[in-house]
């Protein structure tokens, strides 16, 4: 069952991920521990360049403005 922070993280990410499939990537929540965010992204993202901007300065900014209890995301493959 998730909690009330993953509910916030799952709903951001509802709303990051119509911009990650407009240019053909995506963005796959994996779970929520000690403060960090583990996601998965997918499709053109998982091979860009700018994977790392995308995920530091975009996702992470977002996310971590919004819930204080989230410190970091961090990207698994």
């Amino acid at each position: 069952m998730k909690n009330e922070i993953e509910l916030k993280i799952i709903a951001l990410i509802d709303k990051i991920r119509p911009f990650l499939i407009s240019d053909g990537g995506n963005l796959e929540y994996i779970k929520f521990e000690e403060g960090i965010v583990y996601v998965r992204l997918t499709g053109a993202c998982k091979d860009c360049s700018m994977i790392d901007i995308t995920l530091k300065d975009g996702i992470e900014e977002m996310i971590v403005n919004e819930i204080p209890e989230v410190k970091e995301v961090r990207n698994i493959d």
